[in-house]
């Protein structure tokens, strides 16, 4: 009896607050409006976009509103003094910015890229304007042979290899998967699949104990996307790639870990969208808006110190710009 009672008052208890709860409902008259997007950074970051569609596979220099890399509030301090990085896709967008911070840490830069030359050039002289060395290496990271060779070009440079940064890709929507052609989808996953792979096959045969490879994935690989399906399956992918990947080179003292990003602003998304749809670009985010590459670069540096990372491997670390709404 005891428990019928209990359950009794629990189960009127509930109806009691839902009742309470109805009755708020009903007095409210309009939902209140999303907030302004959040601002929590050094300087203050678009919320909008222009109306832009960009040829692929997208110059940073044509973009009406340049994406943000410099980090002027970020002060360096050594973290990766001496070190030599390699980053794919290292012309522009996350990959500028990454290269950026890395020479502000102290680290020479080799710097991947597939035809935007004038945006490699303009990278390398911000590497170069920190006081570090960087050295343009261009082709096209779904062929072995290009990756086996940008690795051999690196270290012939520099002398050796410390940071690998997996972050060349390719992105372009479809809303039905009757659309997904054999050509895209092969094209999406050797270059953002095969690509990692082989870059990272190269690396490791160069990298001694202390050495790291992060990888670039996404919300999509945590989330899905109905019109990016195939995109969404290679950041999957390169998840799964980097756990188990991971797990592979601990005894050779090699981290692996992966950075997930948000919506961020760089060519890519131009490249893939209409105009029209990139003037909302990212205001679906919690935050309300996209990330800048330097918001997302030093969580890079981060993951490639070993004094702030040296018990980290096999990770994912999402950078979304929040949860809910």
């Amino acid at each position: 009896m005891k428990r019928q009672k209990s359950a009794a008052e629990a189960a009127k208890q509930g109806r009691r607050i839902q009742e309470e709860v109805d009755a708020i409902d009903a007095t409210t008259k309009a939902k209140p409006k999303p907030g302004k997007p959040m601002q929590a950074g050094e300087r203050e970051y678009p919320e909008k976009f222009p109306a832009q569609h960009l040829e692929k596979s997208g110059s940073e220099k044509d973009l009406k509103l340049k994406p943000m890399y410099e980090a002027p509030g970020y002060e360096g301090s050594s973290k990766l003094k001496d070190m030599v990085a390699l980053i794919t896709g290292g012309d522009s967008g996350i990959g500028r910015a990454v290269a950026v911070l890395y020479a502000r840490e102290g680290a020479d830069v080799a710097i991947c890229f597939l035809e935007e030359r004038g945006d490699a050039e303009k990278t390398k002289a911000a590497v170069e304007k920190e006081g570090r060395k960087a050295i343009l290496i261009q082709g096209d990271v779904s062929s072995a042979d290009f990756c086996n060779a940008a690795v051999e070009k690196t270290v012939a440079e520099f002398g050796k290899l410390d940071i690998l940064v997996n972050n060349a890709a390719f992105q372009e929507h479809t809303s039905d998967i009757l659309d997904l052609t054999d050509e895209h989808f092969d094209r999406t996953l050797k270059t953002n699949l095969y690509g990692y792979f082989y870059m990272a096959r190269a690396a490791v045969k160069e990298m001694q104990s202390g050495a790291s490879i992060i990888m670039t994935g996404s919300v999509t690989g945590l989330e899905g996307s109905k019109e990016l399906l195939d995109y969404s399956m290679t950041k999957g992918g390169i998840h799964a790639f980097t756990r188990s990947l991971s797990s592979q080179l601990i005894p050779k003292g090699i981290r692996v870990n992966a950075i997930a990003p948000g919506p961020v602003w760089t060519p890519l998304n131009p490249a893939d969208r209409s105009a029209e749809d990139v003037t909302e670009f990212g205001t679906c985010a919690a935050m309300g808006r996209a990330a800048q590459p330097e918001e997302i670069a030093p969580a890079f540096v981060f993951m490639a110190a070993p004094c702030c990372s040296s018990y980290i491997t096999g990770e994912i670390l999402p950078v979304i710009g929040g949860y809910g709404s």
